[in-house]
């Protein structure tokens, strides 16, 4: 007879949970079964001791069939994808990508998440749009699949519940690095979702989950072994993290910069990332015969107007008023007209002149989230209209005194130490220097 106590005390002696262990945990914590004392103390005893490849597919499978697990119309068949990103700064790739695949002819099911400490959210930079309903029932989010070949939800109830419930532990027990934890949660959402192909965005550096490549490919491996096992075609895409992706920071203002890329503006950095893991899913579905020509034409959707009229019929779709809708992918935009803008502004200025070599992603997104723009713990509230807008680019020679940062924030002001903190995320170099980033994307692994 299983016990949870018994199995505790498996993992924590090091020892391999059986599927029939693992089943048995998952089912005591989705039914409450079970203290969460005892749920910490065998998410501590995973972290600890680790997973070897056979239970880590074991947690991943029970998770996904831990709740319902959608399907799609017979005429769907293949071309129903999706993209996921281990979190960044900046990262607003969501936004542009699903309209444009979407543009392309695939169904884009999003299911995303909101942002805790430092990452952004996708949930909460489409909240900022007055009306975007992210809480859709499923029968809403087929029809939208149906209707406009993409959608942008968070999880449901009944999709995945063991990972609801053992995604709030792991923050509150120090155990979200944890790779088998990692594995389980990203994946048994995907597969949940029913997915033919998808591809996944692993970023490293000091902005990242992931400091290093070494680490990013570990975990690149296990998600990408996992997806293949599940069913789905899956692949990884390794992508440096250091410096902001584009030059908004926040989720009104990176929902003000991936409309003016969906209207053909956006920074080079952001569309790489588009065109990159669109055209890799372009190739997995078949769409394509090569990556250069998936990636031509995730941008032709983008310059040529279709993934913005894709993304204007999404937030219609999901609430937002026609009107407002309308007015936002219009040519000329008055954006704050409808996205709310926060009180004060504020420029920080450099102290010498150079040439621009870096600019901390991560200290940028650690101020802005004290400054209201993030949450510590799940279910606090945001300041949707906190954020930054970079002046400057790099490799950009800059005079002393030019305008390099702009903070947008509302109560409390930036302290002296937030305002030196951002002051040393910048770095400047010498006239000869050039910055080391060239592109985004390191390499990739193909589907195992």
């Amino acid at each position: 007879m299983l016990s949870i106590p018994d199995l505790i005390k498996k993992k924590r002696d090091g020892n391999a949970l059986s599927d029939e262990d693992i089943q048995f945990f998952l089912q005591a914590v989705v039914e409450e079964n079970i203290q969460e004392a005892q749920t910490g103390a065998m998410l501590m005893a995973i972290f600890m001791k680790g997973m070897v490849a056979t239970e880590t597919m074991a947690l991943t499978k029970a998770m996904k069939l831990s709740g319902e697990v959608l399907s799609w119309p017979k005429e769907w068949a293949g071309l129903v994808v999706d993209k996921h990103s281990t979190g960044g700064v900046g990262d607003k790739v969501s936004l542009v990508l699903a309209p444009a695949l979407a543009a392309c002819g695939l169904k884009v099911p999003m299911i995303s998440g909101r942002g805790l400490c430092h990452t952004g959210g996708t949930l909460d930079k489409l909240e900022s749009i007055p009306g975007f309903n992210v809480g859709q029932p499923l029968p809403k989010l087929r029809s939208i699949l149906a209707e406009v070949g993409c959608v942008m939800v968070g999880q449901t109830v009944s999709l995945v519940p063991a990972d609801r419930i053992l995604y709030a532990l792991r923050d509150a027990t120090s155990t979200v690095e944890s790779l088998p934890l990692i594995t389980g949660s990203i994946i048994s959402k995907k597969a949940a979702e029913s997915l033919n192909s998808l591809v996944l965005d692993v970023k490293f550096g000091r902005s990242a989950i992931c400091k290093d490549l070494a680490s990013a490919k570990a975990l690149g491996e296990s998600l990408v072994t996992a997806g293949n096992n599940l069913g789905m075609n899956t692949r990884a895409v390794f992508t440096h993290m250091s410096n902001p992706i584009g030059r908004c920071i926040g989720n009104s203002v990176e929902v003000i910069e991936s409309l003016e890329t969906l209207k053909g503006k956006g920074p080079s950095d952001l569309m790489e990332l588009v065109s990159t893991l669109g055209g890799v899913l372009l190739v997995m579905t078949g769409k394509v015969s090569s990556l250069s020509e998936g990636g031509r034409l995730i941008t032709e959707s983008v310059t040529g107007g279709a993934a913005l009229a894709k993304f204007q019929a999404m937030m219609v779709a999901q609430g937002v008023s026609n009107e407002n809708a309308q007015s936002l992918c219009s040519a000329q935009a008055d954006y704050h007209s409808i996205l709310r803008r926060a009180d004060h502004q504020t420029e920080l200025r450099t102290h010498t002149q150079g040439v621009v070599m870096e600019i901390d992603g991560l200290v940028l997104a650690e101020v802005l989230h004290q400054l209201g723009a993030g949450r510590t713990n799940a279910g606090e509230p945001i300041n949707h209209s906190v954020g930054a807008e970079l002046l400057v680019s790099l490799g950009e020679s800059v005079n002393k005194g030019r305008p390099w940062l702009r903070i947008h924030f509302e109560s409390p002001a930036l302290t002296p130490d937030q305002t030196s903190r951002l002051e040393g995320a910048l770095t400047l170099g010498g006239s000869g220097d050039k910055p080391v980033r060239g592109s985004l994307i390191e390499e990739m692994i193909p589907p195992m």
